[in-house]
Order: structure tokens, then sequence, then C-alpha cells
């Protein structure tokens, strides 16, 4: 089968001299993004041969505590919502959701 089309995304970090991200730039130009900043990125890439998660986690040291509480908790919640759809269970999707409001709750997150 031949491919019709790729699409890329890009991330542009930008380190101090101790190697600690200072500016996060991604793009993803399929999406309507360019260039745009960010504060933190998680990226986990599934390994077929090891059969393990490789992850990708970076933030720069501005990113408020405050920021990346509610950071954790949107995507804590949107892994529940992906599980759902790339399984189709429903019991533990709801288990997983139970646990985001759980999270929430200890961190004092308002809901929004």
């Amino acid at each position: 089968m031949a491919i019709k089309h790729t699409s890329e995304i890009k991330l542009n970090v930008s380190l101090d001299e101790n190697k600690v991200p200072e500016n996060i730039h991604w793009t993803a130009e399929d999406g309507g993004v360019s260039n745009e900043e960010t504060k933190a990125v998680m990226l986990s890439v599934w390994d077929q041969k090891s059969k393990e998660s490789l992850r990708i986690d970076l933030w720069t040291k501005d990113m408020p505590v405050d920021e990346m509480k509610i950071f954790f908790h949107q995507t804590l919640s949107a892994m529940a919502d992906t599980f759902q759809r790339a399984t189709n269970d429903d019991k533990m999707s709801a288990t997983m959701r139970d646990f985001c409001d759980y999270f929430a709750e200890k961190l004092e997150l308002k809901r929004e």
C-alpha cells in the first residue's frame, strides 16, 4: 500500500547551560499549529520490539506548579478517554475516571 500523506509534528526545545528546558515550541501544520509556545510536553511511544513504552517528559523551569497539576489531571482524563476508545473496556475506563475525580479532589482543582 502506498503512503498517500505524511504528517510531521515538531518539538523545539531551548535548553539552558544545565540542559534544563527554558522554552518549548511545537508545530503540527496539519493541526493548524505553527511554532506555538508550550510549558510542558508528555510524549509516549510504544516500542513494539521490546514491548514497552518509551517516554519524553519535558517542562520549562518556569512552568507553574498549579498549572502542572491541572496538566496532569487533564492528561490522565484524556488517557481514560483514549483507553476507552482503544479497548472498548467501559468498566476500566470508568475506574480510571473515578481516579481522575479523586486526583482532582485531593489537589483541590476547580471544575471548569
